[in-house]
């Protein structure tokens, strides 16, 4: 994993709702931004974590598995996203090459601490979107395939991130 994600807070700030509201609004959102993360990451959504809390886990789902190559997990065992975040961010075994996305400054900490990239949720997603929005209109007609993780990257520290 090179992307950890706070999913409930990139879902706040990327805007990305799904379309059923009410009963089963919460997973329709979920899988809508994994969908929209999937396909603005290209490659690079197989070495990413979305990390949701469980309150509003569907039902009958299991603690992780993956949608579309992106690892998501459910903090079922944890108090919230957060705390499972930050436990993440200890084990891992290279920190350094770790970028982590939210905008709660708990996990920005934990993230730093640990000398990760700490990414803020909106301006994340609004740099991967922007890319993918300047990809899709180069002048060559040929459609383009997925960014790779050297691509996500360099787009991440051309904008900071």
């Amino acid at each position: 994993m090179k992307i950890l994600v706070d999913g409930y807070n990139l879902l706040h700030a990327s805007g990305v709702f799904g379309e059923v509201r009410g009963a089963g609004g919460f997973e329709s959102s979920r899988r809508a931004l994994l969908d929209a993360l999937a396909r603005l990451l290209g490659e690079a959504r197989n070495h990413t974590t979305v990390v949701f809390d469980a309150a509003d886990a569907p039902p009958g789902l299991p603690d992780r598995h993956r949608h579309d190559g992106i690892e998501v997990r459910f903090a079922r065992s944890h108090p919230n996203a957060d705390a499972l975040i930050e436990e993440i961010i200890e084990k891992h075994d290279a920190p350094g090459s770790l970028t982590v996305v939210s905008a709660d400054n708990r996990v920005i900490a934990a993230a730093r601490r640990r000398r990760a990239t700490a990414a803020s949720s909106g301006e994340w997603f609004a740099a991967l979107r922007d890319a993918a929005r300047r990809a899709d209109d180069a002048p060559d007609s040929k459609p383009r395939p997925p960014a790779s993780d050297h691509e996500v990257e360099r787009w991440l520290r051309e904008f900071g991130f």
